[in-house]
């Protein structure tokens, strides 16, 4: 068995170098039809061991084809997912010891790394001394747990042991541009649909009318309602939405709210100086999320939030039956009290690698390279015909649309269907959004072995295609 272990492990690894150098023969999004995998595979588990020739052929054979390839450098759909190769060879080395990290106990260096590696970041965002850092699996989880702590602190931590019946309703505040996730944080925490309310927009940006923030909350509070938190953006997932942190941490600061700020793609963007005025006022904020499983390298799912009150964070999540007690030691971190799961993937050694191997300044070029090329990607077809820049670029993010030849049609429906041939050709790939209630394209740049040849590549195939269908 060792001996299959290891020839496996080399297979494995081997096929994963050749599938990553071959990714730009490959069209970037599945192209199979609902079903078609699922009528490949057997419908019933089997009975005896299949040698692993069969099952590995199998995997090429019938999943490849129908996965969508995430790591293709014309991936300019959603945000990136990315993995660095050097993130990969840390995820086989965590794959392989299978640690359960939730305690100090159960993996010492897989706590004591994470804190040191998550004070790295923090030294890197430009964040004041005095954060402390967590690794979530995402940023879902990372807004749950910040939503959790806004609800518990304006009820006086009574919530967990009471209920929310006992009390007057919560109310969350935010604009429309913030992930779904809030959204679900809001359901899953108790709170409810009807007490997330919507301030507003404003501005290139679509950031959040401070003056309409204020008066909700001063007429909630007047109306016997309790206003528990704010949750901000920088780099909304529709177009880039980014709100004015400054001002509405102080309008927070002066009503006694929690504040946190939702910054999964942009902040990885915060290691270049240059981008931080984007998220000015962010060391006010109680709470912080950003992703480096999206625009760092580092491998899903590596989401790390940053609290300026981590008591705070344990006193709303922890729970510690004697099984889980460290006996014997003091001044230790279990970081599964700092999040809403109990089991903990050693997350700390991807980003450990991936910082080493690349460096800051190696981070810093290839977000630069995203922007700028985005940025001309933009101008670009701001000057070709028919194509309208909806949204202008929010560092590598913006949208666009085309209009069709006869100015009767329908110009949503056209767009729409571009990005459908777009998507279909097999170049790159393209998602659509909606800015104040018609279709845009959305193209950002942000895949880690991404070349500006990669965005020439996207110029012809919009171009070419829009022209096909005007």
């Amino acid at each position: 068995m060792a001996d299959d272990f290891r020839g496996w492990s080399l297979k494995a690894a081997e096929w994963g170098a050749d599938y990553r150098a071959s990714l730009r023969e490959r069209p970037v999004r599945a192209r199979t039809q609902p079903g078609e995998i699922a009528a490949t595979i057997a419908q019933s588990p089997p009975e005896h061991p299949e040698p692993m020739e069969k099952i590995f052929a199998d995997f090429e054979d019938k999943i490849v084809p129908g996965m969508t390839h995430w790591q293709h450098p014309r991936f300019f759909a959603y945000f990136p997912a990315n993995a660095a190769p050097v993130s990969v060879v840390a995820e086989y080395l965590v794959s392989a010891m299978a640690a359960q990290c939730m305690l100090w106990q159960t993996s010492p260096a897989a706590t004591e790394l994470e804190t040191v590696v998550l004070d790295w970041l923090r030294q890197a965002l430009g964040l004041p001394a005095g954060l402390s850092g967590v690794i979530q699996d995402s940023a879902s989880s990372a807004t749950l747990a910040a939503v959790l702590v806004m609800r518990e602190r304006a009820l006086e931590w009574q919530g967990n042991r009471k209920g929310l019946g006992a009390f007057p309703a919560i109310r969350v505040y935010s604009s429309d541009q913030v992930h779904t996730s809030v959204d679900r944080a809001i359901w899953v925490a108790g709170i409810g649909a009807e007490n997330l309310v919507r301030i507003p927009t404003q501005g290139p940006l679509r950031a959040m009318d401070p003056a309409a923030l204020e008066r909700a909350i001063e007429a909630d509070r007047a109306a016997g309602l309790l206003p528990a938190g704010i949750v901000a953006c920088v780099g909304g997932t529709s177009v880039g939405a980014t709100d004015d942190i400054d001002a509405v941490s102080a309008i927070a600061r002066r009503h006694g709210i929690y504040l946190h700020v939702d910054a999964a793609w942009a902040g990885s963007a915060m290691i270049c100086p240059e981008f931080r005025h984007y998220w000015k006022g962010v060391e006010h904020a109680d709470s912080i999320v950003f992703n480096p499983h999206k625009w760092l390298g580092a491998q899903f799912d590596c989401s790390v939030q940053f609290v300026c009150d981590p008591d705070s964070l344990v006193r709303t999540l922890a729970i510690q039956p004697d099984y889980l007690k460290t006996h014997g030691k003091d001044g230790i971190i279990n970081y599964s009290e700092w999040s809403v799961p109990l089991g903990r993937r050693f997350r700390a050694l991807k980003l450990w690698f991936l910082l080493r191997a690349h460096g800051l300044e190696g981070l810093r070029a290839m977000i630069r390279n995203h922007v700028s090329w985005s940025e001309g990607l933009a101008a670009r077809l701001a000057a070709a015909p028919g194509f309208e820049i909806v949204t202008a670029p929010m560092l590598s993010l913006f949208s666009f649309l085309h209009r069709p030849g006869d100015p009767s049609a329908d110009v949503d429906a056209h767009n729409l269907a571009l990005v459908a041939a777009i998507n279909d050709d097999g170049r790159i790939y393209l998602t659509q959004t909606r800015v104040d209630g018609r279709v845009a394209i959305r193209f950002q740049a942000g895949q880690f072995e991404s070349t500006a040849d990669d965005v020439d590549v996207a110029f012809a195939a919009i171009t070419e295609l829009a022209l096909a269908s005007a």
